[in-house]
């Protein structure tokens, strides 16, 4: 985790002064625990949660907001501020600051669509077929969001079918019991020797 985060610290701004990590994959494959442990490995990274962004009403048009609320501010150099959404109230709350640091994470389903790929440093997918991830996110969740999931999952398939994140990924990101496992993506022309796994030093720049 250390020598990814050391690997990511290098690399180029690409949003203002922002190299911006994106971490998507389906539903309930583990964006929000890889996210928040790579963030802290980068000394305390700021995250911003997808899910902040998406509504009921929007649960992936939300393209709009976060390109005038986060990307355009970090374009011109200065902080964002976002209104994150309240999933219970099904209000957007007061705007909460997002500094313009060296490094951002952002993770979710749909972090690294089209539209937000020419601000993205790298594009991180978490390594799990879809079936699995919703189970353990149905799993997570309980029955009370039984109704949401359907709706989900359903939104989710027409989502990737439309504007599919993995083949353009940098990096897979497997977890294993022994941690997290960092493979090249569709997107890098790597050997597949090249791989990086949790505490050791990897043999390719990203």
């Amino acid at each position: 985790m250390h020598a990814l985060a050391a690997r990511l610290r290098r690399l180029p701004p690409s949003c203002g002064p922002v190299r911006l990590i994106a971490v998507d994959g389906h539903a309930g494959s583990g964006k929000s625990t890889f996210a928040g442990r790579l963030a802290a490995a980068l000394g305390g990274a700021p995250v911003l949660r997808l899910d902040d962004i998406a509504s009921h009403e929007r649960l992936f048009a939300w393209t709009d907001r976060l390109l005038a609320q986060v990307i355009t501010p970090w374009s011109r150099g200065e902080d964002a501020r976002y209104t994150p959404y309240d999933w219970h109230a099904r209000t957007f709350g007061p705007p909460r600051p997002l500094p313009a640091a060296p490094v951002v994470l952002m993770e979710g389903v749909g972090a690294g669509r089209r539209a937000l790929r020419p601000y993205l440093a790298r594009l991180l997918w978490m390594e799990l077929p879809r079936e699995e991830a919703w189970a353990r996110g149905r799993a997570r969740d309980g029955a009370e969001q039984r109704e949401f999931w359907t709706g989900w999952v359903e939104a989710e398939r027409a989502h990737f079918a439309a504007d599919p994140s993995r083949p353009h990924a940098d990096l897979l990101v497997h977890q294993t019991p022994q941690g997290y496992e960092v493979l090249p993506g569709p997107a890098e022309a790597l050997g597949p020797d090249q791989s990086l796994t949790q505490g050791d030093e990897p043999s390719a720049m990203w």
